[in-house]
């Protein structure tokens, strides 16, 4: 269990520049490959080097984005946010590059995009996997060039800006089918942090718990000041498919309302399964297959935020179907699959 034992009382918080961490929500972390990243991300900090940041929703990527950006020459200067999956391709593009009047209907003035407003600091490009060619071609110019042209404008405009993308999409299969420009992938990738899924880091449960009480208990006046130990165990052996956002969220929710059963949505019981004759080798196969497909579509899910109409289209199968298929292996967010996490039981 990650060298980790309940018993012992909590160890104490690592983090870099500790007493500033703890109020700008950096990474709490003791974790030897989490630790590793954020010194590589500190040492390319001071570089104007675009950087791209990969991991599963919720691990922490803008988290990561910040950091860089407050321990670059750049922390003077403006950090400005945009989420490439928040908005259709028409409007995102006018969010990134802004407009000039007239440039469409109703556009009465103008207005500058975050390009323009990020001069001279950082732009981090959230879920850069969802955007369009065009956009990506237009953002790959900008790499290249340090302009831009807003829409409608005549002129070119010249900016200096650093750039910091991330994604939870695996780039190079999206490069492989045609859905990402291999160019702007290679602009993009000078250094890549890949942040590991809390899973994988279970030794930074019990932390980061200690941390999120210490930040919020006080915030929502709540009375508790330690966690029940089946809390605390639940946490450990969970497989927190949202990662440190849903960690942050149920630690909240326990600090609101110590009373709810949040142990029962962590921790299910393991399903009793009534004796049978051996299954033929069909049956076998059926259900390996149905396993599988079960997995994929839970992927699918986690990349997508759990956005059910993406996903079919992801999956090529219609909405209906897709949804019938969810209902029957009652994969649901609320409702995680509890296999992965029960085997580790065993």
């Amino acid at each position: 269990m990650d060298d980790l034992e309940l018993s012992k009382p909590h160890e104490e918080i690592k983090t870099f520049d500790r007493d500033h961490e703890r109020t700008t929500q950096g990474f709490v972390t003791s974790n030897p490959k989490m630790l590793r990243i954020m010194d590589i991300a500190r040492r390319v900090a001071q570089t104007d080097v675009p950087i791209l940041i990969l991991g599963e929703s919720g691990v922490g990527k803008d988290v990561l984005a910040s950091y860089i950006h407050r321990h670059s020459d750049r922390a003077h200067g403006p950090f400005v946010r945009v989420n490439c999956a928040a908005l259709p391709a028409e409007l995102l593009e006018s969010e990134l590059f802004g407009y000039d009047q007239g440039a469409f209907t109703g556009a009465g003035r103008s207005k500058p995009g975050k390009f323009e407003l990020a001069d001279n600091g950082t732009v981090f490009l959230d879920e850069i996997g969802e955007m369009s060619p065009r956009l990506q071609a237009k953002l790959l110019h900008v790499l290249q060039d340090g302009e831009f042209s807003r829409l409608g404008a005549r002129w070119p405009i010249k900016v200096n800006v650093r750039i910091l993308a991330a994604t939870n999409r695996k780039l190079q299969e999206a490069v492989l089918r045609g859905e990402f420009r291999n160019d702007l992938y290679f602009r993009l990738n000078v250094i890549t942090l890949d942040i590991p899924p809390l899973r994988e880091r279970r030794g930074d449960i019990l932390l980061l718990c200690k941390y999120f009480l210490e930040k919020y208990g006080k915030k929502y006046g709540s009375s508790v000041e330690v966690f029940p130990q089946d809390l605390l165990e639940a946490c450990i052996w969970y497989d927190w498919p949202g990662n440190v956002r849903q960690l942050e969220n149920i630690v909240k929710r326990q600090l609101i309302l110590p009373d709810s059963d949040i142990v029962s949505e962590l921790r299910s019981p393991p399903r009793q399964v009534p004796f049978q004759c051996a299954p033929s080798l069909k049956e076998i196969g059926d259900r390996a297959a149905e396993q599988a497909e079960k997995n994929v579509a839970r992927n699918v899910l986690q990349e997508t935020g759990w956005n059910q109409k993406e996903s079919a289209r992801r999956l090529h199968i219609s909405y209906k179907a897709f949804r019938n298929k969810l209902k029957r292996w009652q994969l649901s967010r609320e409702r995680p699959d509890w296999q992965t996490a029960q085997s580790r039981l065993n």
